[in-house]
């Protein structure tokens, strides 16, 4: 008799499913000089998927590399750092990078750096995030909630290419991708963006992206709830169920993150995609399981579509 995948509906069985994987990935770690960082580093290692490189301050390699026996370089600064975690994904080093305790920007200037860089030439570069809200059955997939403003329709392709390809990773066969707006009426007139949906729904039909369903325009309500869907008479493949929403602006997506972060308490992973490696890029103010979280999404991402070995 055929055995069933086991649906990854929560984070404990993303871990579960790197463990029983084996999946093992080389981390950097760039300037850790706190403690969540370093709580998050130490919880993946415990559970095995994930081993760490630290690019850090003196201070830190005695009181925290040193002590457990992580391997660890020493940089005279955050922008230091970050310019030699990036080398080290460029030259083959490391599969993923971690920002610690240092500005965005300055990881971001290293990361787009036309030299060491690791953001290939026309590559769209974007955040995707993985939620689990108490009132959802499964976790729920969004894009883009940090990088892109207002995307382009060459951007909007790939942000819908990354995220059907991160729920494929996540053993889902056939993804349910909602591109989202207020409404779910074409309007051309006041949101451009709306007439593209069409495009992407019949390149989605003819397996542009692989196997999934694609829909949209479709408001919040109409993509994750089947009463709503029912009640507002709406015919949509999708059917209520959705695995991912495709925000049209980073004004959406980041407003929908902290809202359901704040007010639902919802658990969260988020990398950005386009790299050459995945990169975790949390906010200095998220949780210890929110970076442990992404570091496990990193190390399935990474494992999954990057197809690197351990070395």
């Amino acid at each position: 008799m055929r055995e069933e995948k086991k649906i990854i509906t929560d984070f404990k069985k993303l871990v579960l499913l790197l463990k029983n994987k084996n999946i093992c990935k080389r981390a950097v770690v760039v300037w850790p000089e706190e403690n969540h960082t370093q709580e998050a580093v130490c919880k993946a290692v415990q559970e095995g998927f994930i081993k760490p490189v630290l690019v850090c301050s003196e201070q830190t390699k005695k009181e925290f590399a040193d002590k457990n026996s992580f391997q660890a370089f020493i940089a005279n600064s955050p922008e230091e750092a970050a310019r030699k975690a990036v080398e080290m994904v460029k030259n083959g080093g490391a599969d993923i990078i971690l920002k610690g305790f240092l500005n965005t920007d300055v990881l971001l200037r290293a990361i787009l750096d036309k030299e060491i860089g690791i953001l290939p030439k026309d590559t769209v570069l974007t955040h995707i995030t993985v939620a689990k809200l108490p009132e959802y059955p499964k976790l729920l997939f969004f894009t883009d909630a940090a990088v892109i403003p207002t995307p382009t329709d060459k951007q909007r392709k790939e942000q819908v290419r990354y995220i059907v390809d991160f729920c494929h990773a996540f053993e889902i066969e056939c993804p349910k991708i909602a591109l989202i707006h207020c409404s779910e009426k074409v309007d051309e007139r006041h949101f451009p963006y709306t007439a593209s949906y069409k495009v992407l729904k019949e390149e989605g039909e003819k397996g542009v992206f692989g196997k999934c369903i694609i829909d949209g325009p479709l408001d919040l309500k109409t993509s994750c709830s089947t009463d709503a869907l029912k009640i507002k008479k709406i015919n949509s493949p999708i059917g209520g169920d959705t695995d991912a929403l495709v925000f049209p602006d980073i004004e959406a997506g980041n407003l929908f993150y902290k809202t359901i972060t704040l007010f639902c308490h919802a658990e969260t992973a988020a990398v950005l995609q386009g790299t050459l490696a995945p990169v975790v890029l949390p906010s200095r103010g998220d949780t210890i399981d929110s970076k442990f979280y992404s570091l496990a999404l990193a190390s399935l991402i990474s494992d999954s579509l990057y197809n690197k070995e351990d070395k």
